[in-house]
């Protein structure tokens, strides 16, 4: 018997369609970041990293935001816009880094460095951006802290961020001491190593090698540029090279690929994977906009706290 399948165009075209009728009856959203799944990406409002995200969350006038991302920056969206309702298709999309750290740790550590200010990257909770006093950003973390104004940095929870900032900042001689917190990025940290980039790079020897700052200090010592995943796309669209050897999460890939279709790209590893952006799905995305469900909240003395870092980060960024 012959079973006539429906052609993916057409299964997406109808979902898009399905979709876009949600967004206009709930006045909603959807952001998603460049990390999901392409068919996320493909029906997403706005696709970016996670200062622009942040950026859109804040200035959004939709009364509903889906969050196609991980639950600390659908929390961040939140903060930023109380008046409107967050949600996130998965709730178990959570982050390895930030449970790595909490705010009653944090404040058991500032503890040890009187007069010491903290910086938080954005992949934290509400909680301990509460207790922070700037976050930061992969794209702008070096310039974060170097405009604090104190002689020592509590950087938290990436230590592989922090140690990429401290020597960019040493450069500088910006005099600043930084304490970095002994948290990572599972899938920057355990699958993307120098030896995988080694390798690329005897089997592309013109390929421009493109690292995250999530990556350790010796893969990075590999890369041409250290770069976030939206500097990562903004250089490629600028650069005449062809070809390029990416270490970071390989969703990033689709977006690559879609807007430069004339150049290659190779994933510094085949498992560079993060499994929780991959628990956002289509069905899951429609679920929760139809039902209104997986509501993301953070109680107000709390949201306050925080907002004020986020603030203050973008503030001080271009």
């Amino acid at each position: 018997m012959c079973v006539k399948r429906t052609p993916l165009i057409n299964i997406m075209n109808e979902t898009t369609e399905r979709l876009n009728k949600l967004k206009k009856e709930r006045n909603a959203v959807i952001l998603a970041h460049i990390y999901q799944l392409p068919e996320i990406q493909y029906i997403a409002d706005f696709v970016g990293d996670s200062l622009d995200l942040s950026r859109k969350a804040a200035q959004t006038q939709a009364d509903v935001i889906v969050f196609c991302g991980v639950h600390f920056m659908a929390e961040t969206a939140a903060i930023l816009s109380p008046e409107k309702k967050v949600l996130i298709p998965d709730t178990g999309a959570g982050c390895p880094m930030a449970d790595m750290i909490t705010a009653q740790r944090l404040r058991e550590f500032k503890k040890q460095y009187a007069g010491a200010k903290v910086v938080a990257y954005v992949n934290t909770s509400a909680a301990v951006k509460a207790e922070s006093d700037i976050c930061c950003t992969s794209s702008n973390a070096a310039d974060i802290v170097k405009s604090v104004d104190a002689e020592t940095i509590i950087f938290v929870p990436d230590r592989n961020l922090g140690s990429y900032v401290q020597k960019v900042c040493a450069q500088g001689a910006s005099g600043k001491k930084m304490v970095l917190w002994n948290g990572f990025c599972p899938t920057h940290n355990n699958i993307i190593f120098p030896e995988n980039i080694l390798k690329l790079k005897e089997e592309h020897p013109n390929a421009e090698v493109l690292a995250h700052p999530e990556c350790r200090p010796e893969t990075l010592e590999l890369a041409d540029y250290a770069l976030s995943t939206g500097q990562m796309c903004k250089h490629v669209a600028q650069s005449p090279k062809k070809d390029f050897i990416i270490g970071t999460e390989n969703g990033i890939l689709y977006k690559l690929k879609k807007d430069n279709p004339n150049k290659n790209f190779y994933p510094a590893s085949p498992l560079a994977v993060c499994p929780n952006m991959k628990k956002i799905t289509l069905a899951k995305t429609i679920d929760v906009l139809l039902n209104m469900k997986n509501i993301v909240s953070v109680p107000e003395d709390i949201r306050e706290k925080a907002e004020l870092p986020i603030r203050k980060m973008l503030e001080n960024s271009n």
